[in-house]
């Protein structure tokens, strides 16, 4: 359990040198809209189809666990001030990639991430930061978890000397 406290200290502090928040509302709309309303929208800024695709697969199951992580994480945590999306997205790749028994998740906030302006080469750079901090199998399935998403989306980085 003190290990994963380090693995967070070392997360955050890698990425908290940030400047904007997300406000596409005014605060005044924002005031008025509900916790599930300003989920829904995060959730479709962020992740386009492949948040919707996460909560379609939980209306068989669960369906109100699907209101849970619009409300929740959505609704409330991205939607404070401090961060923007970007890096929201990266803290949340780290965690994901450190946690190391998430791909699936990764997978969606990887393409999350270059869906708000994260740069496939920082995503990169973030799984080979968690060499330091969750070792090298996580950093590996973290990897993994990018090429698959990036061959998916046709990204190549250049090749490196």
């Amino acid at each position: 359990m003190q290990f994963k406290k380090l693995i967070w200290l070392g997360v955050c502090s890698m990425i908290l040198a940030t400047s904007n928040t997300y406000a596409e509302k005014s605060s005044a709309e924002a005031a008025t809209e509900s916790r599930l309303e300003r989920g829904k929208r995060l959730l479709t800024a962020i992740d386009g189809e492949a948040g919707q695709a996460v909560v379609d697969s939980l209306q068989e199951i669960a369906p109100d666990f699907s209101n849970y992580l619009f409300e929740y994480p959505f609704g409330d945590i991205y939607a404070r001030p401090g961060l923007d999306l970007a890096s929201r997205e990266k803290v949340t790749i780290a965690a994901l990639a450190a946690m190391g028994n998430a791909q699936p998740q990764l997978k969606v906030h990887i393409a999350a991430a270059l869906n708000v302006g994260v740069k496939p080469q920082e995503i990169v750079e973030i799984m080979i930061q968690m060499s330091v901090y969750a070792g090298f199998p996580a950093a590996l399935n973290g990897l993994k978890a990018t090429q698959e998403v990036f061959k998916a989306k046709n990204i190549s980085l250049p090749k490196q000397p």
